[in-house]
């Protein structure tokens, strides 16, 4: 099954400058992000050197597994 194309975002700024979201997502995906967190804008966790660890796709995989509980099975003042 192919996959659906996403929809651009594009925004215009005050100025009526049109801003295209996903391609300035895209262009700086291997740029350092800022934080405490050694991860580049895409998710990639980073070693010394700036050097990727762990792709994104391998930490999604892993908290993957570990999903919170459903909010149907809570209790409505919170209570466990």
């Amino acid at each position: 099954m192919a996959m659906k194309e996403q929809q651009r975002q594009v925004h215009r700024s005050m100025q009526g400058k049109e801003v295209d979201m996903q391609k300035l997502v895209m262009a700086n995906e291997m740029t350092l992000a800022v934080g405490n967190v050694k991860v580049n804008a895409r998710g990639d966790e980073l070693g010394p050197g700036g050097k990727i660890i762990k792709k994104r796709e391998d930490v999604l995989r892993e908290v993957g597994g570990k999903t919170a509980k459903p909010v149907t099975d809570m209790d409505p003042e919170g209570n466990e």
